[in-house]
């Protein structure tokens, strides 16, 4: 099935869209986005991705998108979509053409909606923590920017370890975040996870279980990963996912008892709410 795509308000088959070559996104990267689950056919909690995608623009002085517009475009998107058990949307949204450089211009943004089948995640993780450190106080901190470089370069160097995600530290050498997920340790029978200060982004996942589960935001050495008791990661896609080994330690369960928890409850909140 030709499934169309969403580009500035139209829908297009996917072999007549087209976005300029001079278009920010794709020259330095000046864009951001957002990736959104789909269940069943159904788009989850899209309302908070949404105003996410917002509030990244904001950050990078963009103008504001046009959130109404895409919603509209991704409920057209779905219409025409077979009814995946497991898809993704794609939400990219950059500053539009311009110059060669770093100068933005002034033809107004390009945002593009696409959507495709999302391959399940294996029921754990082994993790690879890199040797770059996140910026917490960079300009881009916090920001779902398009400049994903340095996290494809991250996963890149976990893969060729055997990791299936990588983990950063900070410039101050405390747990932050993986290239496309969040984290949380269990440590001392409390479930952790480092505070947005760190440098990691607000994830939607990451904000769900802390109010359906609860956790408790904290500054963490980084080597408090290597020695807790449980851990596990979250993400659009991966909803909350174990993590089984850190580096060449194997963790003592994956998933352990406050781990299996919060996949229960995440699972059983998620299906009670498509948009929480």
């Amino acid at each position: 099935m030709n499934v169309p795509v969403w580009v500035n308000g139209e829908l297009l088959d996917p072999a007549q869209a087209r976005v300029s070559v001079w278009d920010h996104g794709l020259m330095v990267g000046d864009g951001v986005f957002e990736t959104i689950k789909i269940v069943d056919g159904r788009s989850f909690a899209l309302t908070r991705h949404l105003d996410r995608l917002a509030l990244s623009a904001q950050r990078m002085d963009l103008p504001a998108p046009d959130t109404a517009a895409i919603a509209d475009g991704v409920g057209k998107l779905l219409a025409a979509a077979p009814a995946w058990k497991l898809g993704r949307i794609r939400v990219t949204y950059t500053s539009g053409p311009g110059p060669l450089g770093s100068d933005r211009g002034t033809q107004g943004a390009t945002t593009v909606v696409i959507v495709d089948e999302q391959p399940a995640f294996p029921a754990t993780a082994n993790v690879t923590v890199v040797p770059w450190p996140r910026n917490e106080r960079g300009a881009l901190s916090g920001v779902k920017s398009t400049s994903y470089g340095d996290n494809a370069k991250a996963l890149a160097y976990a893969k060729a370890r055997g990791g299936g995600e990588a983990i950063f530290g900070n410039l101050v050498g405390n747990l932050c975040e993986g290239t496309g997920s969040n984290i949380f340790i269990v440590s001392g029978g409390r479930l952790l996870t480092p505070t947005l200060e760190s440098g990691c982004l607000a994830g939607v996942t990451r904000a769900l279980v802390l109010e359906w589960f609860g956790a408790e935001e904290s500054d963490l050495p980084l080597s408090a990963l290597y020695s807790a008791e449980e851990a596990f990661l979250t993400s659009t896609t991966r909803d909350v996912q174990p993590i089984g080994r850190v580096d060449d330690t194997d963790l003592p369960a994956a998933p352990g008892p406050v781990t299996l928890k919060a996949m229960e409850v995440f699972a059983e909140r998620a299906a009670a709410n498509p948009n929480p």
